[in-house]
């Protein structure tokens, strides 16, 4: 298992404690300070929602520019992404091939916890 968050995120530190309590191994890749390729953002939203990946309330997206906010495609979300790692929705989680995004409830069961 890989888990990409932030060092600084609660949810994220919320999230490897769970992991780490059920007994779970996993590498962890912060987004910051490791950066995310383009190729993988493009693997991940091949078995994801681009929209579910963008982080579109974030304190990141709202200080960008509106011309860049316009007309966002799976592309331009993609580019988005890999100059501003913190548009990425934490924590993504790559397990068996498959993409979980964020910390929810769904995401909690398909980890067995």
């Amino acid at each position: 298992m890989i888990f990409y968050g932030l060092k600084t995120c609660d949810t994220c530190r919320k999230a490897q404690k769970a992991l780490r309590d059920a007994g779970k191994e996993f590498e962890v890749i912060d987004v910051r300070a490791d950066g995310v390729s383009a190729d993988k953002l493009r693997e991940w939203v091949g078995k994801t929602d681009w929209k579910k990946l963008l982080n579109t309330r974030s304190t990141t997206w709202r200080n960008l520019d509106a011309g860049d906010k316009d007309a966002v495609d799976a592309a331009r979300a993609i580019a988005l992404m890999v100059a501003n790692p913190t548009l990425i929705k934490r924590p993504v989680i790559e397990l068996n091939g498959d993409v979980l995004v964020g910390w929810t409830a769904d995401v909690q069961k398909a980890l067995g916890l």
